[in-house]
């Protein structure tokens, strides 16, 4: 899908550890209505802020994209869009354009952290052919009546691949082991186990 000015429009397809920076994950962008992926390297903070959007899990104590969303609609400012302008020696660089009625701003912006804020906010994100030429990888399409059926399609084999030893968990036993990983504010494994509940859930009332 693009837009009126020909920028590719993307959305957040899921999480998976990164297989290039020890300690951060890979932030799969998905083009709306194509076959493109863009991975992008990621900090485990702004992994854990982003999967907890996605699970739809509330913290307990609201984090600093919760703070930052909190604070603009407070003041009456919107988040339009996120545009991810540039990618140059293996970092993305983006840009966020925020209106109050009266005035239009654009601010540089981390690409996690725009994302991030992005998602609390439905604004869309954009970027351009050149960037997704350049960084994209082409994902088969599949077609009507041929996805998976187990709810895996859109994890990453890493992630599907350490899920079965949870998978055996109870419904209940899963419930209490998310409790216990948002009590620790271990949000990135409470985004894994939530999506397995949601599953369970899903077959039991099935």
């Amino acid at each position: 899908m693009t837009d009126n000015d020909g920028r590719i429009r993307l959305k957040v397809m899921g999480l998976s550890y990164s297989q290039i920076q020890t300690g951060a994950y890979a932030m799969i962008l998905a083009q709306v209505g194509g076959p493109f992926r863009i991975p992008v390297v990621i900090g485990a903070a702004e992994a854990q802020s982003i999967a907890l959007k996605m699970e739809s899990i509330t913290p307990p104590r609201p984090m600093t994209h919760d703070i930052f969303v909190s604070f603009a609609h407070a003041f009456g400012v919107k988040l339009l869009e996120v545009f991810i302008y540039k990618f140059e020696d293996g970092i993305f660089s983006s840009e966020m354009t925020f209106s109050d009625g009266e005035r239009t701003v654009t601010i540089d912006s981390r690409t996690s952290d725009a994302i991030a804020i992005a998602m609390r906010t439905g604004a869309p994100i954009f970027t351009t052919p050149e960037i997704l030429e350049e960084t994209g990888f082409e994902m088969e399409v599949k077609e009507e009546g041929e996805a998976a059926d187990d709810g895996t399609d859109d994890v990453p084999a890493e992630e599907t691949a350490r899920e079965p030893k949870l998978e055996n968990y109870a419904v209940e036993e899963l419930q209490r082991t998310l409790d216990k990983l948002i009590e620790r504010e271990e949000y990135e494994e409470a985004a894994r186990v939530a999506e397995i509940l949601k599953r369970k859930r899903g077959e039991a009332g099935a």
